[in-house]
């Protein structure tokens, strides 16, 4: 599983720009009477599309600017509420203020960068787009999660789910969303992510679908290598994930108990033999004051974070990386969209061709799968032809040989009766 961003065919806009551009559409949704009520306070700002007000004042400190579109802004909210408060554009006019600008004691205050919502409006043409910064880059639309089988026993890898949303989503929350019919429809035991999909809430998620989750990376602080953690310990657990045995790096077996604020879980390891183990310095446990044994406390939270670290360091280990083929996928999906912006509109449209885009993908690969199918089998055919021929080659040549020898014999008996003056 592996997510990636995509945006609709919207314009890139600043702050000032979008807020000039939803001036203007409110300026279309007036009737020609109110048009001309309010013609001098639009002025400023139907002289050309909203690139070119901004383009004008390029240079300038936008905070005046943006202070006198909010004020206007909360008048024309005020004015128009009753003949057009139903409107859609008037609804979504009432959003970016509201986005945009605080008013406290009836002064209307611009919010700073850093106030503005996510998932505050970046284009009046896609009102479900969103924004989002990843990696230090800056994307506005939507986030796309593909799931694909990665069996390395089939000859055949396909695209099994699409899921499109605001891009604010986190990818954990899609995982949590896409599990319970992925499990229904494709019988998954085992889902190979990266570090983004590793939340407490997944965790619980997993365990109820009876599916194993293996990270290429754990998100957070990685442990410190000069110390223990619970990921160094063996945990068994039941079917519904409560650890009931621990086995230390060492080797001594303890039973998992609930601790007495019934919050979490707590093993007493002996104090003879932890005493004598090396790890002795490095161990995450701490001997009791009136209980001599050692203990260690884990909650369920970090039992989960820690078997999920476990299955990481071992995939790793052994030295592959199943999900990095996701990626292709990735790639795939996205390729007939350049910059990765779809010619649509809105989270449906953007759904659809992302799952149009998948389900050619899958075609092809069936039909690479086929046609390599039956060039193999026309090669095997072929082959055991030219083995079937050459079986019979042998007794061929044979009966050649014997005509070869009769055709000699033939000739020298010619030639000798007609020495002697005989005829056959």
């Amino acid at each position: 599983m592996d997510s990636t961003q995509i945006a609709s065919n919207i314009r890139t806009m600043s702050r000032l720009q979008l807020l000039v551009e939803v001036l203007q559409r409110v300026h279309r949704l007036l009737t020609e009477e109110d048009q001309g009520r309010y013609a001098e306070v639009f002025a400023p700002y139907i002289q050309g599309h909203a690139g070119q007000y901004v383009y004008h004042i390029k240079g300038q400190d936008t905070n005046e600017y943006l202070q006198r579109i909010g004020e206007l802004m909360q008048r024309l909210l005020v004015e128009l509420q009753k003949n057009y408060g139903q409107e859609p554009v008037y609804q979504m006019f009432e959003r970016v203020f509201g986005e945009h600008y605080l008013v406290e004691e009836k002064v209307v205050k611009i919010k700073v960068e850093k106030e503005l919502s996510a998932s505050s409006l970046q284009s009046p043409d896609d009102l479900e787009a969103t924004y989002r910064e990843k990696n230090n880059k800056h994307y506005k639309g939507y986030v796309a999660n593909l799931t694909e089988t990665c069996d390395p026993t089939n000859n055949l890898q396909l695209v099994t789910k699409v899921q499109v949303a605001e891009n604010s989503v986190d990818d954990a929350k899609l995982m949590e969303e896409a599990l319970p019919n992925l499990k229904e429809r494709t019988e998954l035991e085992t889902l190979f992510t990266d570090g983004g999909y590793g939340i407490p809430d997944a965790d619980q998620i997993m365990q109820d679908n009876k599916v194993e989750q293996i990270q290429s990376a754990i998100r957070g602080r990685v442990p410190s290598s000069e110390k223990l953690n619970l990921a160094d310990f063996e945990l068994k657990q039941t079917e519904t994930g409560k650890p009931t045995q621990i086995t230390c790096p060492q080797g001594q077996t303890v039973a998992v108990h609930p601790s007495n604020q019934k919050k979490g879980f707590v093993a007493h390891f002996e104090e003879q033999v932890c005493q004598v183990c090396p790890f002795l310095q490095k161990c995450p446990t701490q001997k009791g004051k009136r209980d001599p044994r050692f203990h260690l406390r884990f909650s369920q939270q970090q039992v989960y974070m820690s078997q999920r670290r476990r299955r990481s360091l071992i995939h790793q280990q052994e030295g592959r990386n199943i999900r990095a083929a996701v990626e292709a996928t990735v790639r795939q999906v996205k390729h007939p969209f350049p910059a990765s912006k779809l010619p649509v509109r809105g989270r449906f449209r953007v759904t659809c061709m992302m799952i149009g885009s998948a389900m050619t993908t899958n075609v092809r690969r069936i039909q690479r799968y086929l046609e390599a199918k039956t060039k193999l089998e026309n090669e095997q055919k072929k082959a055991q032809r030219e083995q079937e021929c050459s079986q019979e080659q042998p007794s061929v040549s044979f009966f050649v040989y014997l005509k070869t020898i009769f055709s000699s014999w033939m000739a020298i008996n010619s030639d000798c009766n007609l020495k002697l003056g005989l005829s056959i």
